[in-house]
């Protein structure tokens, strides 16, 4: 994987989130979309009953609902999330995914200017 900017290294070209990643049984998918010293965009596909378990990042991240519905617990408060819908998680609050239904997710990570620079 280059960690170029992809939306640079490939020709512009409209594509559906929702058909560039499948769901695979009993498994947690992803796919980098760009990555840069800006941060990172990744597609998340979960099947139902996988998830991700309490973490912290970083990083300030968004989430976008693209498929499903899903539970996110961000600093012990639980927010329903589905397809259209966003959330902010911040920077180095413990959170947590719990799909309800498969799910799939973008990710978008934001990293500080100022430790892109370090």
């Amino acid at each position: 994987m280059s960690t170029g900017n992809r939306l640079t290294d490939t020709p512009p070209r409209v594509e559906n989130l929702a058909q560039m990643l499948q769901f695979q049984d009993k498994a947690v998918v992803s796919r980098m979309l760009v990555k840069n010293t800006g941060g990172s965009v990744t597609l998340f596909a979960f099947d139902a009953g996988e998830g991700l378990s309490e973490h912290t990042a970083p990083f300030d991240a968004l989430v976008i609902g693209v498929e499903g519905r899903a539970d996110i617990v961000v600093g012990g408060e639980h927010h329903a999330l589905a397809a259209g819908e966003t959330l902010l998680m911040p920077a180095n609050v413990p959170h947590a995914i719990n799909p309800l239904e498969p799910f799939k997710m973008l990710l978008v990570m934001l990293r500080n200017p100022a430790d892109a620079a370090k």
